[in-house]
């Protein structure tokens, strides 16, 4: 560990440097996740040859405050998403928003404990009983994510070639090409919010008097001639609402240190973990999690690549569920857009890191509770890992649901990691938190300064 320790003192160092240079820097803007969803455009490259703007507008209909009570006419489409995206009356049985699985005050996840008095793995549905077999992962950040296309993308800080394969889009398979179309999945899918057709939603949204004059003033008075119509019109105000600031904070402790409004103590565990996550040789964090070079505002630690890495069934869910025996989730594979599907079998989009020590449960099915325990997971690919077992359940890591696609080459950069190791990428993930859910963060007794 001497070597490492050295190492990691010399990065640190270099690290704040950077970051002072950073100040002479123009600040960058930066860039949806998923019910089941996530978006990106800066550093990729799709095959159509144009390049996507590398600086979209953040913010182009801020968030109101304060929020116009439903009864309100919106003054704005943001608005009008904003009231949309709280009604409940949008589900078959009200009971159901799109915030009941994307509460603001918790990172937009579901907090919504299960019998157990812990947060589900997966989302229960407006009928009061039905469950998916993905985790609905946070909405912050999401609005960033590119269209769904298959092209390279640059990497940074690793011992991997460019990526080339499949990026972006909402939903963990990416089948909504944009956060329009994945508002549009919600509503209607008869294991979530239930509604029967978009007849059924027309008719929800003109019991709202109000609604009808913000529709009539931003879509014209003949939306309400076809449902169809007022269906793209409710998705593309959902959309509008989720490009608020509220969405996509970038004040985090990581983002105040590269403007210099907050600084890692060297010898903190935090520090030792960006050192550690941006690191070539000791880890593989930046292959997929690094989208910008060192030091760049808008860093959305989410390459938007797709990959295998071995995640087990949730057995817990699958029971729950009362799965088929024979069903698997083919990822990537089962969106419509994908035709290579046997090469994609298990693969799913990489999220963004901001807020993820306050989002768990984790991966795309929620079957890792604590963040310590994913780093482990990543560990144990390693010949010697020091982690042989789950910490959650005390038995051997158990096998991935499609052993034949996982990303081996990416999971085999770098080298085993210790328990510093992993205390030291949490704490440093736990900076990746916008300052509002700070308060949030786990109190179990890691000190990370």
């Amino acid at each position: 560990m001497n070597l490492l320790n050295g190492f990691i003192a010399i990065i640190t160092t270099v690290f704040s440097l950077m970051g002072v240079l950073a100040l002479m820097d123009p600040v960058e803007p930066a860039p949806p996740t998923d019910g089941k969803t996530g978006s990106l455009v800066a550093f990729l490259k799709p095959d159509t040859g144009a390049d996507p703007d590398p600086d979209p507008d953040p913010d182009p209909d801020p968030d109101p405050d304060p929020e116009p009570p439903s009864d309100n006419v919106a003054s704005s489409l943001g608005q009008l998403g904003r009231q949309l995206f709280r009604d409940p009356n949008l589900s078959a049985n009200r009971t159901q928003s799109c915030s009941t699985c994307h509460d603001e005050e918790r990172a937009f996840t579901d907090g919504r404990l299960d019998a157990n008095g812990a947060i589900s793995d997966v989302s229960l549905g407006d009928n009061g009983f039905s469950l998916g077999d993905r985790n609905a992962p946070s909405i912050s950040y999401a609005h960033l994510t590119p269209v769904f296309s298959r092209g390279t993308r640059e990497r940074f800080n690793s011992q991997q070639s460019d990526y080339e394969g499949y990026l972006g889009g909402l939903f963990w398979d990416g089948r909504a090409p944009t956060t329009a179309d994945q508002a549009k999945g919600p509503p209607l899918n008869p294991i979530e919010m239930g509604l029967m057709d978009t007849f059924t939603l027309s008719q929800r949204i003109q019991e709202n008097p109000s609604y009808i004059e913000a529709f009539t003033t931003f879509f014209g008075a003949e939306v309400f001639d076809n449902p169809d119509e007022v269906f793209d019109a409710m998705a593309e105000s959902i959309a509008a609402y989720e490009e608020a600031d509220v969405f996509s904070t970038f004040d985090s402790k990581y983002d105040k240190s590269l403007t210099g409004d907050y600084t890692y103590s060297p010898l903190s565990k935090a520090a030792a973990g960006r050192a550690l996550f941006f690191s070539q040789q000791f880890t593989n964090c930046a292959t997929c999690h690094q989208l910008r070079p060192n030091n760049r505002s808008g860093e959305l630690f989410t390459g938007f690549e797709y990959h295998n890495i071995g995640v087990p069934v949730n057995e817990t869910v699958r029971a729950i569920n009362n799965s088929d025996p024979g069903f698997t989730d083919a990822g990537l594979a089962a969106n419509p857009e994908v035709p290579d599907t046997e090469d994609q079998m298990g693969k799913y989009r990489v999220p963004t890191l901001r807020n993820v020590a306050v989002s768990g449960p984790y991966m795309h099915n929620g079957v890792f509770d604590e963040l310590d325990t994913v780093v482990k997971f990543y560990d144990k690919f390693f010949e010697g890992s020091n982690f042989p077992t789950n910490p959650e359940t005390g038995a051997v890591w158990r096998e991935p649901e499609h052993p034949q696609t996982v990303a081996r080459t990416e999971l085999l950069d770098g080298r085993r990691l210790d328990q510093d190791d992993v205390d030291a990428l949490v704490c440093f993930m736990r900076t990746l938190t916008d300052e509002r859910y700070e308060p949030l963060l786990p109190d179990d007794g890691l000190n990370c300064e």
